[in-house]
């Protein structure tokens, strides 16, 4: 399995990763997020309905489509 991968503009490569959480009110819900390292959870393309992009900062982020 390869990870969805993202190479940011300082050259760091990201990888996109999810993991279901449940909240306080008892919904269960998905959270995406990158890591520097590919781990459980990583995903190999990106969930649909969402891009990618940059912060200001330089660390990838998800978007929703509009």
């Amino acid at each position: 399995m390869s990870a969805f991968a993202v190479t940011n503009s300082k050259g760091n490569t990201y990888y996109l990763h999810a993991r279901v959480t449940t909240l306080k009110n008892g919904k269960q819900q998905t959270i995406y997020f990158f890591a520097k390292e590919v781990k459980e959870g990583a995903l190999e393309a990106l969930p649909t309905g969402y891009t990618h992009a940059e912060s200001k900062n330089g660390l990838p982020v998800l978007k929703k489509i509009a």
